[in-house]
């Protein structure tokens, strides 16, 4: 593969780096030919780094476009990636005059690159905006940036991320620590805990939220110190604060240190970061290839790095009390700070390597690649309509797992899905997204595609919303008369009460649904009983069972944020607030006391539906008096699966906790509110089930010592979950045949 990167040449700080060290190593695989607009340092590093490159140079833009074009064309290059504001214009022209699909890498945020320069800004911006929206792929150097501008209405499909990597070859031994120490003016002895930070003095990096917190650290454990390393406009100001706050003696402004930082971090027990803004700096993973404890702002690309409690801490742009008691922790154990500078450095080590860059950007160029040589077709692509947007944890699980399964279709085909919360759904997922009652974006969407799929859950039903029906069918019938075939997609049916409704939802489903392929039998039964005959109905099971848990890092943060130990045994109640909840919390609370003091099961109460489920365990939590926990706010369907996989027995009421913890294999306790609860328990083959209305203290036990006793037998929750991904396929499988086996 030959790729052609232009740059203006005159970059400095983490966009050099990054381009410098990825071209260097690029070229070990692939021909990665850098153009510079003019020479000078940077170029020249590129020489001595044994990166080829050119120089291009002038203020005719005309007469480079045609420059580079032919030497595009001569050359057999593949991809054009630009880097910056003048290469991103330069690329938006050559798109047109070379045909070849153009990537930009967003090191930053363009409507702050010329702060302080309002005609720069007026001018160059506005021309690097437009070139930007106008080049076919963006790559972020963080989720946080491509976020960013995906909320600024970039096509979501169209980025990807890439995080900064580096070297992490073992660094050789780096002298004694204490005389380095105190030559760079650090009064420190033995049993001193050296805090660090290497970063320019000004604004953005907020070092007065370090200082104002180390102070506050300071007063509660003497042993720590603080070194800075950097020079800037605000080092007077930052001195003087040091003074006022009485550690002056015990902060260290070092200047721009010389020779490399090596030395420096390897002299640190803590690495420090207080920016008001990152992409993803380099600074975190220097220290962390020298297994160095980190404290930093919740800001850019830092939270993919940093999982609070596990490898350090995150706090909010100038939280000074949070950092303070951050450092305390650190400062004050030492086994927990060595341990948290292990994890950190095993993490980056894997994650954040300069390796690991290049196969990212390989695995990005190939996609890009693929993608612009795709068959051009009349129809193509998914339409995927369902309940999501509205917060709900288990519905939004639906549409990642279709998502997922459509991607393995086949990773390039347009999607467009309608969501309550479009802007929600592009962010986390990545996937162009309209509003629900966007009619001519979806009705132009469902003219091209090939499939339209209504997506899971029971949407076919009145017992909730009689209008969200009439939409359902009504988009049905639309993406039926407008060529797509359609499939109603691992779904439940019911319950539809109103005769009239009965009537209409058979009408346009035996009229407009090619496939309906169910999560449970007892859907097969309604339908039936409604009159549906035409359409294929095939039994299979929830897509969301396809959904893995998240990394063991990002599960054990979400739990210890909760102050839930990672190592305990637990029973988890998944529960909502519906018709005679309250009168029956005092069962669920008298089943957490017995679950506590017989088998040795700590309660958890888990929010599936964030905005609404709290409410519902604090109800039922009200007579426990045995230690127990709140996961209120457990995240994405990932990490909700995380945590339910550290559960011995789940209690749950809610219909996507039972899924979830079934696809991990736990033992479930189902307490029905509505017939899809125990249509899903009974079509998995589990018994402990009992409705609301019924339920019993005693009943509820007795069912907890079944569930516990199944713990004991692993290899039975195996086989069914085995069973369940097994049907679970034919979701996919049919939704394939329906796109005429390829997708493409």
């Amino acid at each position: 593969m030959k790729v052609i990167h232009l740059i203006s040449g005159g970059d400095s700080g983490g966009a050099k780096t990054h381009v410098l060290s990825l071209l260097q190593h690029l070229n070990e695989t692939i021909t990665a030919q850098l153009v510079c607009f003019r020479d000078g340092p940077f170029a020249e590093e590129a020489r001595q780094l044994g990166i080829p490159t050119e120089i291009m140079s002038g203020n005719h833009i005309f007469r480079i476009r045609k420059q580079l074009t032919q030497y595009i064309r001569d050359g057999g290059y593949e991809v054009i990636h630009c880097h910056g504001a003048r290469a991103n214009m330069i690329g938006s022209m050559l798109r047109k005059t070379t045909g070849l699909p153009v990537c930009s890498t967003v090191h930053s945020d363009y409507k702050l690159d010329y702060m302080g320069r309002p005609f720069s800004r007026l001018t160059f911006g506005s021309i690097n905006a437009h070139a930007l929206r106008a080049l076919d792929y963006r790559i972020g150097v963080s989720d946080a940036m491509v976020d960013l501008l995906i909320d600024r209405g970039f096509p979501p499909d169209r980025f990807f991320t890439i995080y900064n990597g580096i070297d992490f070859t073992p660094a050789p031994p780096q002298g004694e620590r204490l005389p380095y120490l105190r030559d760079l003016g650090l009064e420190v002895d033995e049993n001193s805990v050296v805090v660090g930070i290497a970063a320019r003095l000004n604004p953005v990096k907020d070092i007065s939220t370090l200082v104002r917190g180390f102070a506050k650290a300071y007063a509660k454990c003497g042993r720590l110190r603080l070194l800075i390393a950097g020079d800037g406009e605000e080092r007077q100001k930052l001195e003087s604060l040091a003074d006022e706050l009485g550690v002056g003696g015990k902060v260290c402004f070092a200047g721009w240190i010389s020779g490399g930082m090596d030395r420096f971090y390897s002299a640190l027990d803590v690495n420090a970061l207080t920016s008001v803004s990152e992409t993803f700096p380099y600074a975190l993973t220097e220290g962390a290839r020298f297994h160095l404890a980190t404290v930093a702002t919740a800001v850019g690309g830092i939270p993919a790095l940093i999982d609070t409690d596990v490898n350090g801490y995150l706090f909010a742009p100038g939280d000074d009390t949070a950092l303070g008691n951050a450092l305390v922790s650190l400062a004050q154990n030492d086994e927990r700070r060595r341990a948290m500078g292990e994890r950190l450095y095993e993490k980056a080590s894997a994650q954040f390597s300069i390796q690991h860059t290049v196969d990212t950007q390989l695995h990005i160029y190939k996609e890009i690649v693929r993608r612009h040589n795709r068959p051009k077709a009349d129809r193509d692509g998914v339409v995927i309509c369902g309940a999501y947007g509205r917060g709900n944890a288990g519905d939004d699980a639906i549409l990642e797992a279709i998502l997922q399964e459509m991607r393995g279709i086949d990773p390039d085909m347009p999607v467009l899905v309608l969501s309550k919360s479009p802007k929600e759904t592009r962010l986390t997922y990545r996937v162009r997204a309209v509003h629900r009652f966007n009619y001519p974006a979806w009705r132009n969407a469902m003219c091209r595609g090939k499939l339209y799929i209504n997506g899971g859950g029971s949407l076919i039903q009145d017992v909730t919303s009689r209008r969200s029906l009439w939409f359902y069918l009504h988009n049905i019938s639309t993406a039926k008369h407008l060529g797509c075939k359609v499939q109603m997609y691992g779904c439940g049916i019911g319950p539809v009460s109103r005769p009239s409704h009965r009537k209409m939802a058979a009408r346009v489903l035996n009229a407009s649904v090619d496939v309906i392929t169910l999560r449970e039998p007892d859907s097969q039964a309604e339908l039936k009983s409604m009159g549906v005959t035409k359409p294929e109905i095939l039994l299979t099971a929830d897509p969301a069972l396809t959904l893995d848990c998240a990394p063991l890092e990002k599960t054990d943060s979400v739990l210890l944020q909760a102050g839930i130990p990672t190592d305990g045994r637990y029973l988890c109640f998944a529960l909502r607030k519906w018709k005679g909840f309250e009168e029956k919390a005092p069962v669920f609370a008298a089943a957490a006391e017995y679950a506590y003091n017989r088998h040795g099961l700590t309660p958890v109460f888990l929010a599936v539906e964030n905005r609404q489920d709290p409410l519902a365990a604090a109800i039922a939590a009200q007579g426990v008096s045995v230690p127990h926990y709140f996961l209120n706010d457990a995240g994405k369907a990932g990490t909700i699966i995380g945590a339910l996989s550290r559960m011995q027995v789940v209690v749950s009421m809610r219909l996507h906790a039972l899924i979830f913890a079934a696809g991990q294999g736990i033992p479930l306790i189902g307490v029905v509110y509505d017939p899809k609860v125990s249509a899903f328990l009974r079509y998995i083959g589990q018994d402990l089930f009992v409705s609301l209305a019924d339920v019993t203290a005693k009943q509820l036990c007795a069912m907890i010592d079944l569930a516990v006793e199944r713990t004991e037998r692993p290899e039975e929750q195996e086989a069914a979950v085995a069973r369940l991904q097994e049907m679970e396929r034919r979701n996919v499988e049919t939704a394939k045949r329906l796109m005429g086996n390829s997708g493409g």
